[in-house]
């Protein structure tokens, strides 16, 4: 098999990865300071006020700037012409081999935040489930559909 294509996540995307969690995070803080608000008026304890605050500085620090990076390091896919390979993880790699005559469909993805930044996902569908590889510029979101579809054999109806 010849490699045709071997890619990771663009660095945008870690940026991208980042601004989300840091929404997240901010809706939990809130939160977390309306607990701490109703309690002190209505005299409630504070210990599962501190309890939240605790975790939550814990995965804000992990989700927001450890875990992205490593993400960035541990992802990523290689196209053959008769199947592609995704590698994701964290702690637990997982590498999966599609064949490329089990696809069934491709999509291409992209929420507003992802387009601000030109990036998109692409979306491996098989009648078993969906395979994602996200955070790809734009561009190369587009080529890597293209070539998913012209080597699976997959019409493509939008053009």
């Amino acid at each position: 098999m010849d490699r045709e294509l071997t890619k990771r996540l663009h660095r945008d995307y870690i940026t991208v990865y980042r601004i989300t969690e840091l929404i997240t995070n901010g809706i939990f803080l809130a939160l977390i300071i309306a607990y701490f608000t109703l309690a002190i008026i209505w005299d409630w304890t504070l210990i599962p006020g501190w309890i939240a605050l605790f975790i939550f500085i814990i995965t804000a620090i992990l989700f927001t700037w450890t875990f992205p990076k490593m993400m960035a390091t541990r992802f990523q896919y290689e196209l053959f012409e008769d199947e592609i390979e995704i590698q994701t993880g964290l702690i637990f790699l997982k590498n999966v081999l599609v064949p490329m005559v089990r696809v069934q469909h491709v999509e291409l993805e992209s929420g507003p935040l992802m387009r601000k930044y030109d990036l998109a996902s692409v979306s491996i569908v098989t009648a078993a489930t969906t395979h994602q590889i996200k955070g790809l510029k734009q561009s190369e979101a587009q080529l890597l559909k293209r070539q998913i579809g012209i080597l699976a054999k997959v019409d493509d109806k939008d053009e």
